[in-house]
């Protein structure tokens, strides 16, 4: 008995600790960098790019990444010359098949550049989840993010079952470096 009491306390104090580690993370990368040094937009809607744009025009000195369909990037890059933003702050992606390959996929390349704080662009019912996926792959590599909201003619949020879903193939993901979407038949 003793010996599974020992046992279970030591599995709790490794998930203690575990779990202390992402938000120690973001509390360091929000002290080393205060101000978003990047804009990330999730696409897969034009209303958010055509927002990121006008965003960007205000925030011009940041570089504006955005993970979307291969097939959309060209489409995304002429909205931002509609709004004056050049190819030089542009960071197009096509390498993501859903929201946490959104994250997955970029993750080391914020990495790279030494990004600690980015502002993250999607819509309204998007962002619950956006956030839950962004905190937990983003945050393990030590990047904030600042939520900035595209409102919708969509009146609900997505569904709690969708966001611990993709929370649980972010953790995932930092165990195994998959996110599991090669299991969706969907996006095969």
């Amino acid at each position: 008995m003793k010996r599974r009491l020992r046992l279970v306390l030591l599995i709790l104090a490794i998930a203690l600790v575990w779990a202390s580690i992402i938000p120690t993370k973001l509390a360091i990368a929000l002290y080393q960098a205060p101000s978003p040094q990047a804009i990330f937009v999730l696409g897969g809607d034009f209303a958010r790019i055509e927002f990121a744009a006008k965003f960007g025009q205000s925030h011009n000195n940041l570089n504006i990444w955005v993970s979307d369909v291969t097939s959309n990037l060209e489409f995304n890059r002429l909205i931002f010359h509609k709004f004056g933003v050049p190819d030089q702050r542009l960071r197009l992606d096509g390498r993501a098949t859903d929201t946490v390959t959104n994250f997955t996929t970029l993750a080391a390349d914020f990495v790279k550049q030494k990004l600690e704080h980015i502002y993250l662009i999607t819509s309204d019912y998007h962002m619950r989840r956006a956030r839950a996926i962004a905190t937990i792959v983003l945050g393990s590599q030590g990047i904030a993010v600042t939520p900035v909201v595209v409102p919708s003619p969509l009146d609900k949020s997505e569904s709690l079952v969708r966001a611990l879903r993709d929370c649980g193939r972010s953790i995932l993901w930092i165990l195994s470096g998959r996110s599991g979407a090669s299991y969706n038949q969907r996006l095969r």
